[in-house]
């Protein structure tokens, strides 16, 4: 059966252990003071301090008040304590510096581990000097030609030194804000819009972050500019239509240079090929009229020799060569004699015929015409020699 059940059997299995102290039948909940006191005694006995009784007199009552106080302000100077020594330590993660204040004065940047501080003396910032972070930055503005343009700007910056971070700029953040709006309108400030719109956004991005971080640098914000991205630069939307149209000549534009490039790419080794073949060509030339004119001038050095040796058999044989050579490239010939007025004519075309026909088994057997050329000269000089030997013997 319970404690505080209702019925004719006493209970004394009260929790509270006020269990012969109830009045009469009573089984309503304990008094809350007597509990509080009995805590308290108990805490006072364990501090070395004298329990009372709620039976004793009036001076005990009252060391048993003094005794329950002194217990109080031992607890409080425990949790105290307990709560200094807790707040002296604290823990710098890796990617973290810490800045320590000492009565507001900077004192210390501490670096990553366990380290202790002076309560209620000291005061910590940690500062997270790894992690890369990004900012975002747009407006309207004008150009250096008097356009406007629309530039999205992003940057990536980190902290660098986590004193100036701290102690030198109230907000870093909004620093950095106010000091990329300035370095971005300078710069496109000083560019037309065609280079902010097309080809000079890469060089526009350069630009803006050295400008930027030579802000800061005179800030003293502790931050480091890592990159700075332009991502879009858009003309205002009255005008986007005719950009359009003016980026598509652009592109044709490029295209056709390209395609030009590529043709020349193709021609100049073509030209230069060329080029060289002919000065190839006009060196073996070269070569070969000098060594022919060698050759001449050798032969006629011997020539002369035979000549000085034998003249007029060398001018007999000369001029049957040079008889030869004229006649291999003629025709027809006339021949004036001196005999009689009349002239003589060798049809040697239609004599070339006859010889061909009566001789197509020699050309099968691989004749050339220069040598029945050479053969007909020979019959036609042996033909005036005859004639001039009779028209001698007439005379006489």
């Amino acid at each position: 059966m319970a404690w505080n059940e209702p019925g004719g059997n006493r209970n004394d299995n009260d929790p509270w252990g006020t269990g012969g102290g109830r009045r009469g039948n009573d089984q309503g909940p304990p008094d809350l003071d007597e509990a509080l006191k009995k805590g308290l005694e108990k805490l006072n006995r364990m501090l070395g301090g004298k329990g009372g009784n709620s039976g004793n007199s009036g001076g005990s009552s009252s060391g048993g008040s003094a005794g329950g106080f002194g217990a109080v302000i031992a607890l409080a100077a425990i949790l105290a304590l307990g709560y200094v020594v807790f707040q002296s330590f604290y823990t710098v993660d890796e990617q973290e510096r810490a800045v320590v204040l000492r009565f507001g004065e900077y004192s210390t940047t501490e670096n990553p581990g366990l380290r202790f501080k002076v309560p209620l003396i000291d005061r910590v910032y940690k500062v997270g000097v790894t992690n890369v972070r990004t900012a975002q930055s747009s407006g309207q503005m004008l150009t250096m030609d008097e356009n406007l343009v629309t530039v999205d700007l992003q940057v990536q910056y980190r902290v660098n030194n986590a004193r100036d971070y701290v102690l030198n700029v109230r907000d870093s953040n909004e620093a950095l804000s106010f000091a990329t709006d300035s370095a971005l309108r300078h710069e496109v400030g000083s560019s037309t819009l065609d280079e902010v719109l097309t080809e000079g956004r890469a060089e526009l991005a350069i630009r803006v972050e050295q400008r930027l971080q030579s802000f800061l640098r005179e800030y003293g914000a502790g931050l480091e500019v890592v990159r700075v991205n332009v991502e879009s630069t858009q003309p205002p939307s009255a005008v986007q239509d005719a950009f359009r149209e003016v980026q598509r000549a652009r592109e044709d534009e490029q295209r056709l240079k390209e395609e030009a490039e590529t043709y020349r790419n193709r021609i100049v080794p073509e030209a230069r090929g060329q080029a060289q073949r002919l000065i190839e060509e006009a060196n073996a030339y070269l070569e070969e009229v000098v060594e022919r004119a060698r050759g001449e001038s050798a032969r006629f050095t011997q020539l002369l020799e035979v000549y000085e040796i034998a003249p007029a058999v060398t001018r007999e044989r000369m001029y049957i060569q040079a008889v030869e050579q004229v006649l291999a490239n003629s025709s027809k010939i006339f021949i004036d004699t001196e005999s009689s007025g009349n002239m003589m004519y060798l049809p040697l075309d239609r004599l070339m015929q006859g010889t061909g026909g009566s001789s197509s088994s020699s050309r099968s057997s691989g004749s050339s015409n220069q040598a029945d050329i050479g053969m007909l000269t020979d019959q036609v000089l042996q033909e005036l020699r005859s004639r001039q030997d009779t028209n001698i013997r007439r005379s006489r």
